[in-house]
């Protein structure tokens, strides 16, 4: 009995002694656990790209899920957010799969278009927002301040000062603050004339990364990739040149993203939705991602994974949203309307304001006819066919005679002799604009009227067309040598000029030829660029996405035609060495484009070696753009006769290639031969045409009609046919 009055009396002692055992026991394995969970929240690894909007929109795959509607301008589908519905978010865990952080390195790339936009106005592409919490805080409290947009509210609030005033706004506050909040994580806005990239960092301060002058608020369509790295931030607008942030902090490494969700356009509220349209927006961990899509042929549109739905209709609403007949108008009522022609043979769509054609019964060329035989004053080297508004077609030809060239006026039944200007040995014609001024330039390769006297410079002469006149006046000269062409193009909103400089005198072929540059004070060209040429016979300009390349077809060294020519892109002002491919008296580049694929043809004129003999039937080579390697590599062999020029035309889906063909050896007429595009097996001849000494071919159209036109540099004659379809 003792013993168990003793045992009573001593547990009170044992069980507080048994109680703050086991407190001990759980704040050490507190402890631990809060000391291990920090090691091991799951980053996010191994993550291939994430669509967000194929997320959002492929729930119902046959529809758009509420909250948005399906629009098209220029041709090309978008979604347009029409309120920030619950279908347009979605938890991260869904797409970030066991993982807890943020990646710490990442690329969002973004297709869309600005339209209607208020120079006001803030709107997200879209966000990443925390778990929503409950927290009651006191105004300028620590944990206030860090939310940087409470912050700038209060600080647009606190500027209409008054003690009443401010009293209520602060009561206000402090309801707002005790209601259920979501913290923004991560979010992509833009403004009128900024990107925004806001995150929240360290001590849970939202960190505010701005792009300037990005230029998206322009109607039109754009692709952004934002990469960021730990050391800098590079944003790339439509494969531009980048612009790039070195932050005072990078990104954080532990952002957690537990409980988060996506907001795809907004934030989750009305206010800031954005209000453009969306076509493809993709998360893309790990990488710099605009090396996936850049460089393209589209730079506006590039790809890296659209919703399928903004891709191809629905099977559904094509059959209940066609309508048939002859006539149909197009307005902002029947956008997403199809209408079928059956005159035309032709499935149209109407994107709000005009027709866009789907599928259209094409021309497909049937055969070829002789339209006109043009007598010429003398041979002619160089055809140029252009358009003045109030004329209508006209074509230059360059004429070998010092006694001049002679330009031509089409009509119904072919080109009559217009008007004779004075050249010297013309080799070539080249027509551009600047702005509503019209302009030719021509190539003299001898000094001036007086051939008795031998000059190692020529003079090549611009004429400005007089509207007044009616009739090209003499502009400006220039000094060249033996010059075989130019080529006119604007790089920046600034014209050029390039001369393909052939020899200095008779025997001295390495020299420079070079670029000119539209200097508007002195209403001048002046020398920009000197550029080292073998015997330049041809220059070709031409644009791949954001990038500029001028390409060089050099023929003579003076000892040997197996030269480089070489491929110059445009770099910081001025034209740097991009590749130099082995040519054989290179005479000519074409460029073209089939779809999204990027060609260049080079017509070689044949093989010589010091003093061994000849090759006039060698190979010209078609070369295609790997996007990838970022270099031309070979694509097709043609075999050609002393070839002097290629010309590439497309007849409605169709595209074909023409090939001057000179001399085979023995004699000049041969036959200069028409290619048609057949898809892997390249180009195959299609049309043998009977020419004499082809220099060149030009193709042009008129009155819905499709012709071609060569030059002959060993008759005084030209000819022009007809291009029958079916």
């Amino acid at each position: 009995m003792e013993t168990f009055v003793q045992a009573i009396a001593t547990e009170p002692n044992r069980l507080a002694m048994m109680t703050w055992l086991i407190f001990a026991h759980l704040l050490l394995l507190g402890l631990r656990a809060t000391d291990t969970t920090s090691d091991t929240w799951r980053r996010c690894t191994d993550l291939v790209p994430l669509d967000l909007l194929s997320f959002v929109l492929e729930r119902d795959p046959s529809q758009l899920t509420a909250g948005g509607h399906m629009k098209q301008e220029e041709g090309v589908r978008g979604v347009h957010l029409s309120s920030p519905h619950a279908s347009m978010s979605f938890p991260s865990s869904q797409l970030l799969v066991d993982c807890d952080l943020f990646p710490k390195e990442f690329s969002i790339v973004v297709t869309l278009k600005v339209t209607g936009f208020s120079p006001k106005r803030n709107e997200y592409i879209f966000s990443l927002m925390g778990p929503k919490r409950v927290k009651t805080k006191r105004v300028g409290t620590k944990e206030e301040k860090n939310n940087k947009e409470d912050v700038l509210e209060r600080n647009a609030e606190s500027s209409n000062s008054g003690g009443e005033q401010r009293g209520e706004r602060e009561k206000k506050r402090r309801v707002k603050s005790e209601e259920e909040r979501e913290q923004i994580l991560l979010g992509l806005r833009f403004s009128k004339r900024r990107l925004h990239f806001l995150f929240r960092g360290h001590e849970g301060v939202v960190e505010h990364w701005r792009f300037r002058g990005a230029g998206l608020a322009d109607n039109h369509w754009h692709t952004l990739v934002l990469g960021v790295g730990s050391q800098r931030v590079r944003l790339t607008v439509d494969c531009g040149k980048a612009q790039e942030i070195i932050p005072s902090r990078p990104f954080p490494s532990d952002l957690n993203i537990r409980g988060s969700k996506f907001n795809v356009g907004s934030r989750g509220r009305w206010k800031e939705l954005y209000s453009g349209l969306l076509r493809q927006l993709v998360l893309v961990p790990g990488v710099d991602a605009t090396h996936q899509i850049c460089p393209s042929s589209n730079p506006q549109l590039a790809v890296l994974s659209v919703p399928p739905l903004l891709l191809h209709p629905p099977a559904t609403e094509l059959n209940e949203r066609v309508s048939l007949g002859l006539e149909r108008s197009c307005s902002e009522q029947l956008q997403g309307q199809m209408w079928f022609n059956p005159l035309r043979r032709g499935l149209y769509l109407c994107d709000g304001a005009e027709w866009v054609t789907v599928l259209e019964d094409h021309k497909r060329l049937d055969y070829v006819l002789e339209h006109q035989v043009l007598t010429t004053s003398s041979e002619t080297h160089d055809v140029e066919v252009f358009h003045i508004a109030g004329m209508g077609l006209m074509a230059a030809m360059a004429h070998r005679s010092t006694s001049g060239s002679a330009v031509y006026l089409w009509s119904k039944t072919g080109f009559r002799l217009y008007q004779n200007i004075s050249t010297y040995g013309a080799l070539a014609w080249r027509h551009f604009s600047m702005g509503k001024k019209i302009f030719l330039v021509v190539s003299n390769s001898v000094g001036g009227p007086d051939k008795r006297k031998r000059s190692e410079t020529d003079t090549s002469v611009i004429y400005k067309w007089s509207k007044r006149r009616k009739r090209f006046v003499r502009f400006q000269t220039l000094q060249t040598h033996c010059a075989r062409d130019w080529e006119a193009f604007n790089i920046d909103q600034q014209t050029y000029l390039a001369v393909a400089n052939h020899r200095q005198g008779d025997n001295n072929h390495t020299i420079d030829s070079v670029i000119y540059k539209w200097n508007k004070p002195t209403k001048s060209f002046e020398v920009h660029q000197m550029l080292p040429t073998s015997g330049a016979y041809d220059w070709e300009f031409f644009t791949v996405g954001p990038y500029h390349f001028l390409v060089v077809a050099n023929a003579f060294d003076g000892v040997t035609t197996s030269v480089d020519s070489v491929i110059y892109v445009w770099v910081s002002g001025s034209f740097q060495v991009f590749q130099a491919i082995k040519t054989f008296c290179a005479t000519d580049w074409e460029m073209f484009q089939i779809g999204n694929r990027v060609f260049l043809v080079v017509a070689n004129g044949h093989r010589l070696n010091g003093n061994g003999p000849s090759q006039y039937a060698i190979n010209s080579t078609i070369y295609e753009l790997d996007m990838n390697g970022q270099v031309f590599v070979r694509f097709q062999d043609i075999v050609t006769y002393s070839a002097v020029d290629w010309e590439f035309f497309s007849l409605g889906e169709e595209y074909f290639m023409i090939v001057a063909n000179s001399f085979n050896g023995e004699s000049y007429s041969l036959n200069s031969i028409l290619y048609r595009w057949q898809g892997y097996e390249g180009f195959v001849p299609v049309h043998w045409l009977p020419t004499i000494g082809c220099s060149d071919w030009e193709f042009f159209s008129s009155e819905g009609e499709s012709y071609l036109i060569y030059s002959s540099a060993k008759a005084p004659l030209s000819k022009v046919f007809k291009l029958k379809t079916h």
